[in-house]
């Protein structure tokens, strides 16, 4: 299955999170009033097993079973080999510090082994804020931070390229970091203060890739450079930046991926591609220098170009590459972007020479994360490998990244999810039943929709198909009748399924709107299950009409009066009645006759904000809640005549409903906003008249502001919705 990258839920939470934080007037982390603390929660992730790009692991030369992992939008993490357990270490990052879950680069000191650094900034547009690099004298369990005057990439093209930041091999003070559009930059003070490094000669282009890699080699330091005719340059005082002569040359060489050195034979390994990836490669090829006498020698394994077995071309690019740190010309490279032969890695035992296809034997077993199939029979063995790593320590222990997980080996033959703890979904939309196993189905970006039979376990069912979705745009459940459940989204086979257990097992509707496949939006269902409303709306932020179905998907019709590309909302308790909250007029508009006309009701609410949500109130008829992010949250107890702001709350980005504190007779509200200080996620059990903040500065995850739920069966339990961070959920202690 293809997952095209930078995905749709990335960029576009992405820009929605930089448009939510320039227009809230206060700051994450500076002295100002905070709301009351909640007693303590406790955070965890509801776990699926990976989901998203693994842009690079890096093992510790002189630690063994120590390794990181960088992401594209989810931060880094730390390999805790006593658990085989990845730990986050960017959860402390808050909402106005979104841009930073992007990781670029990572960098450890071989000297230090407890010096970690890590450059941070995930887009490179205006919208975005400038980079950061984070330094750790702890393995990431506490940061210090500098603020860089330039922007990181780390969801762009060329994310999957080695690593931008390395310490230098002769001064562990000293460090070097590439950027896209700024050239180099040094740091003299390990990574408090930077600078523009002294005669690096690379003219960077305002759309390129500038450096896209840093390794070092005995003393000398190698820079990959994608802006112009020469792809490698080196320095061996650290002042002085040169050329490598003899550089290979053509498209199949165009971008310097990643290179790894090898310190017995003094060979630096490169591999290339024409394009950064990882979307876009066509050519590619695999080179070493041998560094004592500056000889290039072609070792690319196989030559893209050819056929695949179903007949088309069998184009690709090369990826990562790893050296054995134990057996001298031993190497690992990974092919890249191939989507019809499906990517492999290849090993070498004698310095490139001769290769062997690891994909060829492989075993692999993901009974750990069932979604890995894809709805296939069985799994493949991955895409988008560009993240590899030879653990220093085991020759035989491999691993690599693919656009939703890690595998790993540790006999070259059976191959496993290594993922437990990395958790990267963003997450679209999120239900939690009043009945059956499941406590909570989500709808997320790239993975469609999973059916949560155990918070602590990968989805047992894995994709909930046919058919088998990438990034889910709806999810909604029959109030009065929970088996029944539909969702919408990107799919090759049908963009919209509905469920009648609950959401174990799914069916595509019979027939669905032509605007389906070329435009999904959100599906709502009335509190029967007897009348479906779909909208429909373009990535781009165009809007059509909404469409109707009374036959369970059967057949459709326009609702015109439905004002488009608004999200239709079922009220819990009547079936005839349905909502719409018009963003560009602030109108509220309610349906009463099953949603075949729509008439206004409310207006004068806040107009133009396209981060809104409007929610129903469970079990109760007309009680609705508009969450309308710097206009706060507003309330409607009479089907939306009338709306009362409620004053205890300055800003709301998203809200939910869960099981109501013992003695209460109103469903606790789980809330993103602010009630006095900065955005945070809160619970009111007392209908919103007072707040408590139940996270905490620890437990942040950047941008939250899409979707939020209670657990309907228990009190205090909160299932939050990240971009990159997957599904948090937390409990009272």
């Amino acid at each position: 299955m293809r997952l095209p990258r930078p995905s749709r839920r990335a960029v576009l939470a992405g820009a929605a999170a930089a448009a939510a934080v320039t227009a809230v007037p206060f700051t994450q982390g500076r002295a100002q009033a905070a709301p009351v603390a909640a007693p303590a929660y406790r955070w965890r992730n509801a776990a699926i097993g990976g989901t998203g790009f693994i842009t690079g692991v890096l093992f510790h030369p002189s630690v063994r079973g120590l390794a990181y992992a960088r992401t594209d939008i989810g931060g880094a993490y730390r390999w805790e080999d006593r658990t085989a357990r990845w730990v986050p270490l960017n959860d402390d990052l808050g909402w106005d510090d979104w841009n930073l879950l992007g990781v670029e680069a990572m960098a450890v000191d071989p000297a230090h082994p407890n010096r970690l650094y890590l450059a941070l900034g995930t887009y490179t547009q205006s919208w975005a804020g400038n980079g950061a690099v984070l330094r750790s004298e702890d393995r990431g369990a506490t940061w210090a931070r500098t603020d860089l005057t330039v922007k990181l990439g780390a969801n762009e093209d060329g994310r999957g390229t080695g690593e931008r930041l390395l310490v230098d091999p002769c001064d562990s003070d000293t460090l070097w970091l590439g950027t896209r559009h700024d050239g180099l930059l040094k740091s003299t003070d390990r990574g408090a203060t930077w600078a523009p490094a002294t005669g690096f000669p690379g003219s960077p282009k305002a759309d390129g890739q500038g450096v896209t890699f840093l390794v070092a080699a005995g003393r000398t330091v190698y820079a990959g450079w994608a802006d112009g005719d020469d792809t490698l340059y080196r320095t061996t005082d650290g002042t002085t930046w040169k050329p490598v002569p003899g550089r290979p040359s053509g498209a199949a060489a165009r971008v310097p991926i990643r290179a790894a050195y090898d310190r017995y034979t003094r060979e630096l390994y490169v591999t290339y591609a024409d394009a950064p990836g990882p979307n876009g490669q066509m050519d590619g090829s695999v080179h070493k220098l041998r560094t004592v006498n500056g000889k290039w020698t072609e070792v690319t394994p196989a030559k893209p170009g050819g056929t695949a077995p179903d007949g088309s071309p069998d184009t690709f690019g090369y990826g990562g590459v790893a050296v054995d740190a134990r057996r001298p010309g031993t190497v690992v490279v990974s092919t890249n972007n191939r989507w019809a032969a499906v990517d492999t890695v290849y090993r070498s035992t004698d310095a490139g020479r001769t290769w062997t296809s690891l994909k060829d034997s492989a075993v692999l077993d993901v009974s750990e994360t069932p979604y890995l199939k894809w709805g296939a029979d069985a799994p493949k063995f991955g895409w988008w490998i560009q993240a590899l790593a030879l653990d220093p320590y085991d020759s035989k222990h491999i691993v690599y990244g693919t656009g939703a997980t890690l595998y790993g080996t540790r006999d070259l033959k059976n191959w496993a999810p290594q993922i437990r703890g990395l958790e990267e979904t963003a997450v679209i939309q999120l239900v939690s039943p009043p009945v059956g196993k499941a406590h909570l189905i989500s709808a997320n970006g790239d993975i469609g929709v999973m059916y949560h039979d155990s918070l602590t376990a990968s989805p047992s069912r894995g994709l909930a198909a046919p058919p088998v979705f990438g990034s889910a745009t709806g999810l909604a459940q029959a109030a009065a009748r929970p088996s029944y459940v539909v969702r919408a989204g990107w799919g090759d086979h049908g963009n919209g399924a509905f469920s009648n257990d609950g959401g174990q097992t799914w069916a595509p509707f019979a027939a669905q709107p032509d605007l389906a496949k070329e435009a999904p939006g959100p599906i709502a269902t009335n509190t029967d299950g007897s009348v479906l409303l779909w909208v429909f709306a373009h990535w781009d932020g165009t809007k059509h009409p909404a469409y109707r179905s009374t036959d369970n998907g059967a057949t459709w019709s326009e609702v015109t009066s439905f004002p488009k590309g608004a999200t239709p909302v079922a009220d819990p308790a009547d079936p005839t009645r349905f909502y719409a909250y018009d963003t560009d007029t602030g109108t509220l508009l309610a349906s009463t006759d099953s949603g075949r006309t729509f008439t206004a009701r409310a207006s004068g609410l806040p107009a133009g904000d396209s981060q809104y949500q409007l929610v129903a109130a469970p079990g109760r008829s007309g009680d609705l809640w508009l969450s309308a992010k710097e206009a706060g949250l507003h309330r409607s107890t009479d089907g939306g005549a009338r709306f009362t702001r409620v004053d205890s709350c300055r800003s709301s980005h998203t809200l939910g409903f869960g099981k109501a504190a013992r003695g209460a007779s109103y469903p606790a509200i789980y809330m993103v906003g602010a009630t006095e200080g900065f955005n945070a996620v809160h619970r009111s059990d007392d209908e919103g008249k007072t707040w408590v903040r139940i996270n905490d500065d620890r437990h942040q995850w950047g941008w939250i502001g899409k979707t939020i739920t209670g657990d309907p069966r228990v009190y205090g339990r909160v299932y939050l919705g990240t971009n990159g961070r997957g599904i948090q959920y937390g409990e009272p202690v």
